[in-house]
Formats: structure tokens, C-alpha cells, sequence
């Protein structure tokens, strides 16, 4: 029985097989199995192992990398919507920019002397030449946070920022015309929405002035050629992005003072202090050390990142920042914004988008 069994189910399965297989089935083979003699061509040879070791490790370190930028402008994004918003406050109240201005450069200035003396950071060692190289740096940072202020003095923060938004196409107009630097055609095709973005939003912004208009339009201009001169002048330098930024604005602030000792004056600082202080109460001299360290803070920040990145990539994680702090500026002050307004800052912001991506 058992045998007429095996016999039943040999059948089947042979049945089975020459239906459903596309191989045939061979009988009564005598072809041998493969055998693995040895496992020693599977193996790697050092020279390989070590080509692959330092694969690895390539790959960790650039992704360590790329933790460490985005940790800076996760940084450098908060400490500046900080800043704006109170920056705007205290401009409100004290309608000063060279003022607050040269607070803001006097209280980082400070701030880092602090912290040399003390040793929390290492004192740069520096020379004339690096004081040398430093003063194109300088000079443009200054007009590019006058101008900033004056422009934030006269405009909403949000529309401020929108126009800022622009950075790229005056980065690129700067990069060609000045180094000679030749970009791809998506590049320039990826400036028209954020011209025309900007174009849109200037042309129907609801509390429109020219002054500010022309302060952000300044302080793009000069930026770009802050990061410029400062990616120059920290190749081959010892000196850290914080130290870099720290000296800067020691230089600003040497550069700074005399002129807003003439343009706005200590009689008109007086009387504009008294009247904040009135007006606001003790908080006042909270908010003007808020805006003025937060303002040290962001900034050095950010130079720790641009110690790490190219001057384009600075520029496109400062356009990016922008929308942060337009989000959060109309919604702690209540900005009123039209849908076609609110169109030309999305387009704005979809062709900072596309620039970065090309």
C-alpha cells in the first residue's frame, strides 16, 4: 500500500512539474552539485577594505556636515526673528536708526571684549594686514545695517523683508559683473519670479514709502558685497567666523559713530530716549539690550555658517530666513496684507526656492 502510494504521488508531482515548470526535468543526471571550495575570492583585499573605511567615512563626515550647517541657520533664523521683531519695537518708539544702530554694534562690541578677557573665547591673533583686508568688510556692513534700520524705521518689518528677498539677483549681478563668475541659464531664469515678486509687492503695498523702499534696496546691495569681501578675507586667515564678525563690528562701530554723531545727534537722542521712557515705560531699556544682543547673536552666528559655506549658499539661507521673520512679524503686529500682496511675496519666495534649487 505504502508502495502504491509513492508511486500515486511521484506521478502527481512529475505531472505537476512538466505543467507548471518551464524547465525540464531532468532524469537519472549526472551532472555534480556545486561546490564552494573556498570562500577567499569573496573576500576583500586590504587595499579595498581600506578604499571602502575611507568611503565611510567621507560619507559620515559629510553628513556630520551638513547636521552642523543646518543646526547654525536653524540658529541664525531664530535669533533674527528675535531680533526683527524687537528691533522694530524699539524703532517705533525711539525713531532713531543711527542711533539704535550704533547701539547694537557698541553692545557686540562688548560682548566679545567680555569674552576674550575672560577667556569663554579665544582671542583672534590678529595683524595690520588682517585690519587691512577688514575695512572694505567693514565699511560695507556699516551702510548695510544703517540702511536696514532706516528702512525698518519707515516700513513694516514684513515688507522690508520681502524686498531683502531680492539678495539673490544683486549676489549674482555682483558675482558677474565684479569676479567674472558665469551662472547657468536656470539660474537667471530663477531670478525673474523674485524680481517680479518684489515688483508686485512694491507696487501694492498698502503703507508704501520710498525711504524705506531705498534703505532695503541699499542694504541688499551692500550685504552682497560684505559676504563677498568677507569669504575673500577669510581664506587663508587663522581667524575663526565668530572673531571674524566680532572684530567687524569693532571696525563698524569706529566707523559708525562719528557719522551718527552728525546726522541724528545726542540732543535728539536725548529728548527721543525721554519720550520712549515716557511712553513706554522701564520695558523700553529692555527691549533696546533685546534687539542689541540678539542682533550681535545672529549675526555671529551666521558668520560661523558662512566660515563653512560659499557666498551664494549664505545668500540663499538669508533670502530663506525671510520668510520666518515675515511670517512672524505679521503675525505679532498685525500687519494688514492684501491677497495680491501676499501673492507677490509668495512668488518672491518661490523664486528664492527655484534659484536655490538650480
Amino acid at each position: 500500500m505504502i508502495s502504491s502510494v509513492k508511486h500515486i504521488f511521484s506521478s502527481f508531482t512529475s505531472s505537476y512539474f512538466r505543467r507548471f515548470s518551464q524547465l525540464p526535468i531532468i532524469k537519472n543526471s549526472t551532472l555534480k552539485p556545486l561546490l564552494v571550495s573556498t570562500t577567499q575570492s569573496f573576500t576583500f583585499s586590504p587595499k579595498e577594505q581600506c578604499n571602502i573605511e575611507v568611503l565611510d567615512e567621507k560619507d559620515r563626515l559629510e553628513a556630520s556636515q551638513r547636521i552642523k550647517i543646518g543646526i547654525y541657520f536653524a540658529t541664525w533664523w531664530a535669533l533674527n526673528v528675535v531680533y526683527s521683531i524687537y528691533n522694530k519695537k524699539v524703532l517705533n518708539a525711539l525713531p532713531y536708526p543711527w542711533l539704535i544702530s550704533t547701539l547694537s554694534l557698541a553692545c557686540g562690541s562688548l560682548m566679545m571684549l567680555v569674552s576674550w578677557v575672560t577667556r569663554i573665547a579665544e582671542p583672534p591673533k590678529i595683524d595690520f594686514e588682517f585690519w587691512k583686508t577688514l575695512v572694505p568688510v567693514a565699511v560695507a556692513h556699516t551702510i548695510g545695517h544703517v540702511a536696514g534700520a532706516v528702512s525698518i524705521s519707515k516700513v513694516t518689518v514684513s515688507f522690508s523683508h520681502i524686498i531683502k528677498s531680492g539678495e539673490p539677483a544683486f549676489s549674482v549681478l555682483v558675482s558677474r559683473v565684479l569676479l567674472g563668475e558665469m551662472f547657468p541659464m536656470l539660474v537667471y531664469l530663477s531670478l525673474l519670479p523674485i524680481i517680479g515678486g518684489c515688483t508686485l509687492t512694491v507696487a501694492t503695498e498698502l503703507n508704501f514709502n520710498m525711504i524705506g523702499f531705498m534703505g532695503a534696496m541699499i542694504s541688499n546691495l551692500a550685504f552682497v558685497f560684505r559676504n563677498i569681501f568677507s569669504k575673500k578675507g577669510m581664506k587663508g586667515k587663522s581667524v575663526s567666523g565668530m572673531n571674524y564678525y566680532a572684530c567687524m563690528s569693532m571696525m563698524s562701530l569706529f566707523i559708525l559713530t562719528p557719522f551718527a554723531i552728525v546726522v541724528e545727534g545726542p540732543q535728539m537722542w536725548s529728548n527721543g530716549w525721554q519720550t520712549a521712557l515716557a511712553q513706554i515705560g522701564p520695558n523700553f531699556v529692555w527691549w533696546v539690550a533685546v534687539q542689541s544682543i540678539f542682533y550681535h547673536l545672529y549675526n555671529q552666528v551666521s558668520y560661523m555658517s558662512l566660515d563653512q559655506i560659499s557666498p551664494l549658499t549664505f545668500s540663499i539661507g538669508n533670502t530663506m530666513k525671510r520668510i520666518f521673520v515675515i511670517v512672524s512679524s505679521i503675525i505679532i503686529f498685525r500687519t494688514p496684507i492684501q491677497p495680491i500682496n501676499a501673492l507677490g511675496a509668495a512668488i518672491a519666495v518661490l523664486g528664492t526656492f527655484l534659484y536655490s534649487q538650480v
